[in-house]
């Protein structure tokens, strides 16, 4: 066995109820005395006592799906104007994205709070959006210093977001298993996130409120992510990533949707990965098969179907094919041609059964 694992530096904060004091602490212990605090006007309910504790200079609400690089110059200027030397977020995977943005071109540390299982808070990977084309890319200066999670900010969260949200923390753990740079480690971190979130993720969807199951889903999103940026962003991402840039369709939904066909359409050809994610589930469904492990989970918790519901029209199959053909890492596990990812894409489109 050979291969090189490089973790990444940060620090995690599991304090329900106590993100505040936890914020505050953080921000401290960086030297920040000028903060940019990041959260959108739907997240400032749960912004403003972590903003009473904190030497806010400016708060920015102007928070958009998938960062265009507008906001992204607007957001930087602010900072700029502001004399901002901190970055505090509060919120999903958009917000924590548009901070991120922010420190690309600044430097400034971040520290974030999220309000969802995106997981972006655990990666050095941004994506910004111009026009219909979402690039992404990895740079350690966007990797948030540190991450504060208090699961009672995602008592409010409704509970079909946190299905969608968690179910795009497992397309992580999924991806991990053959991404790009994937490795042993990645592959037993992502195993343990599909069986915390097999876990986790029916007792938020059956209560909102159930702090219990949030930490657990909320634990599962975080072991999804850290192995996520070491192994790389794989199929799955590739495609949701152009789909949502290319048709602005909701993120979380969009890998939930999307997922199992990936799932279906990459097992057979990696048989390792196929064990660990059937043993995942199978802790918490008691089967055998990975992609029988997912359906029951999404039929558990109703999860999204089809992509037509969200927005895509039929005829971007054919407009997205080319430039996912081109994303798509060269070694996924079954080798991709026109003819069967059309297939998948329609199959995605039209939330038709997985045989």
């Amino acid at each position: 066995m050979r291969f090189t694992h490089e973790p990444l530096p940060q620090r995690m904060v599991f304090a329900a109820g106590e993100s505040p004091v936890a914020v505050a602490a953080e921000v401290e212990a960086l030297g920040g005395s000028r903060v940019m605090l990041i959260a959108s006007d739907r997240e400032k309910e749960l912004a403003d006592p972590i903003a009473k504790e904190i030497p806010v200079v400016l708060r920015h609400e102007e928070v958009v799906m998938h960062v265009p690089v507008e906001v992204a110059r607007r957001t930087r200027q602010a900072a700029a104007d502001a004399g901002a030397d901190i970055l505090v977020s509060v919120g999903g995977g958009s917000t924590t994205g548009l901070a991120k943005a922010v420190a690309m071109t600044t430097g400034l540390p971040v520290v974030t709070v999220p309000t969802t299982y995106a997981g972006s808070e655990a990666t050095n990977v941004w994506g910004l959006t111009q026009g219909e084309t979402k690039t992404t890319g990895v740079d350690d200066k966007v990797l948030p210093t540190s991450v504060v999670y208090d699961a009672n900010l995602l008592t409010t969260l409704p509970g079909e977001m946190s299905v969608a949200s968690g179910l795009n923390a497992m397309a992580h753990c999924v991806d991990s298993m053959w991404g790009p740079r994937a490795d042993p480690i990645d592959r037993a971190l992502a195993q343990e996130g599909i069986r915390a979130l097999a876990t986790g993720l029916p007792a938020v969807a059956d209560d909102s409120t159930s702090v219990e199951g949030i930490e657990q889903t909320l634990y599962g999103a975080y072991l999804a992510a850290v192995a996520f940026a070491s192994a790389g962003s794989g199929m799955h991402h590739k495609i949701c990533h152009v789909l949502g840039g290319m048709f602005n369709l909701p993120h979380a939904q969009t890998h939930a949707v999307v997922l199992p066909y990936v799932l279906a359409f990459n097992a057979p050809q990696a048989p390792e990965a196929e064990a660990r994610i059937a043993q995942a589930f199978g802790a918490a469904f008691r089967t055998r098969a990975a992609s029988a492990g997912l359906a029951v989970l999404h039929q558990v918790l109703d999860a999204p179907r089809a992509l037509r519901d969200y927005g895509m029209p039929e005829d971007g199959i054919a407009k997205a094919r080319r430039p996912i053909m081109q994303a798509i890492p060269a070694d996924n596990p079954t080798p991709v041609t026109d003819e069967n990812l059309t297939a998948l894409l329609k199959a995605a489109w039209a939330g038709d059964p997985i045989n």
